[in-house]
């Protein structure tokens, strides 16, 4: 059963305009405290300690299920985030004197973010990236395939996919490495190695999975959002230049898997319940596997910026919207199951890169740039981008709108760091 917090609801802690944190949000993160890791719940500029508050008797769940998100799941069942977000509202609301009114249970139980750097949420099993985002494909096929239609003819059919790497996942704050690898320029015989003059984001949304499925079964949609943990903002880097030469015939392989950034904060389903919205039509419709009964896409406002290494302030270079998505999430790991492909909890998936149907909403310096051909002015220094230089930090951001308040996915960002010498 959801639990949508009030949209008139407030809290006692003081929370900024425009937080992306309010007491309607409330997800969840791992920190290192006195030297033991413990689940958080942010609110505003604040942590909600759940392994202390679990010790100290203000929520009623033992306090070794807050040591991650993994043991609190395994042994509290697919609900048991819901039950400490609605556990942690009820301690949170502006009406609840418990921690409010005591000092020391307050300075115990709620901690500043400024103190804290948050970790991988949890351990990521598999990670697998869609290519959802219609506008992007179809970009990439008006690019790539002038003389053709912009989408292959299965896009419309299925939700594409691949497996990506799950080992090279990390948190928001960490720096990328250019990638070395092979690339071949047009004119040569010949393939040269060094590193990647093409490095790119990828602008994307991420969602692990609640529960285990078994091998052989496939998940009816209709019961997919059972097995939705929640969603972060996924920035999957990717150098085009080794991507062109590798991925024929089988797809992308080093070009993908040297690094996947995403933030730290899990919002879950009940806190974007308020913002569903319908996705496009879907034309054919889909096979009856993916029709799913339920609207399943979601108004979140999507932002990029750039800092260079010479500016002072980042430049927003691209907005686009969810909405943008054309296959679901639901439809995403239906698709993934229905050959009894076995789910795990904590198993990544990306939507893809979500690009709108304009310059300024494109989810990639692929597309902005237009492959190379268009570059981005730095407004503050006059700079030019194509792609990233070494030293560049890119930032994505992202959030819904409500009234009076927003429910936020934080941000992910990352500064780009020169390729290893061999």
């Amino acid at each position: 059963m959801s639990f949508v917090v009030p949209s008139q609801a407030k809290s006692w802690v003081n929370v900024p305009e425009n937080s992306h944190f309010p007491i309607q949000n409330l997800p969840f993160g791992l920190i290192i405290r006195d030297e033991e890791p413990t689940v958080v719940c942010r609110i505003g500029d604040h942590l909600l300690d759940l392994r202390a508050a679990a010790r100290e008797g203000v929520i009623e769940d033992d306090e070794d299920l807050y040591i991650d998100i993994e043991t609190l799941i395994d042994e509290g069942g697919p609900t048991a985030l819901s039950s400490s977000r609605r556990q942690a509202y009820g301690v949170l609301l502006e009406t609840t004197p418990t921690v409010r009114d005591d000092k020391k249970l307050r300075e115990s139980l709620l901690l500043s973010i400024d103190d804290y750097t948050p970790l991988l949420p949890m351990h990521i099993g598999a990670f697998v990236d869609f290519y959802s985002g219609i506008n992007h494909a179809s970009n990439v096929g008006r690019m790539f395939r002038p003389d053709q239609a912009p989408l292959l003819p299965n896009y419309r059919q299925l939700p594409v996919g691949y497996n990506g790497r799950a080992s090279s996942v990390i948190i928001s704050g960490d720096p990328v490495r250019r990638p070395n690898g092979q690339q071949k320029l047009p004119d040569d015989d010949q393939p040269i190695f060094g590193p990647t003059k093409e490095l790119d984001f990828e602008l994307e949304l991420g969602f692990f999975t609640s529960q285990d499925t078994d091998i052989g079964v496939p998940l009816p949609i209709k019961n997919v959002e059972d097995y939705i943990l929640g969603v972060v903002l996924l920035n999957d880097w990717s150098a085009r230049d080794i991507q062109r030469w590798e991925y024929q015939p089988l797809g992308p392989f080093l070009a993908k898997s040297f690094a996947t950034s995403i933030s730290p904060w899990i919002v879950t389903m009940d806190a974007l319940e308020p913002f569903r919205i319908p996705g496009p039509q879907q034309e054919p419709p889909p096979l009856a596997y993916l029709q799913s009964p339920k609207i399943g896409h979601y108004n979140i406002h999507l932002e990029v910026s750039i800092k260079t290494s010479k500016m002072t302030e980042p430049q927003v270079i691209t907005q686009t919207n969810a909405s943008n998505l054309y296959w679901s999430f639901v439809q995403q790991l239906a698709h993934q199951t229905v050959n009894g492909t076995p789910i795990e909890f904590g198993d990544l998936y990306a939507t893809g890169t979500i690009s709108g149907t304009e310059p300024g909403s494109y989810g990639s310096l692929l597309e902005l740039s237009w492959k190379g051909t268009q570059p981005l002015t730095m407004e503050e220094t006059g700079e030019t981008r194509t792609f990233l230089e070494d030293g560049d930090t890119l930032t994505m951001t992202g959030w819904c709108q409500g009234a009076g308040f927003r429910v936020g996915l934080g941000e992910v960002t990352a500064t780009i760091e020169s390729a290893p010498m061999l």
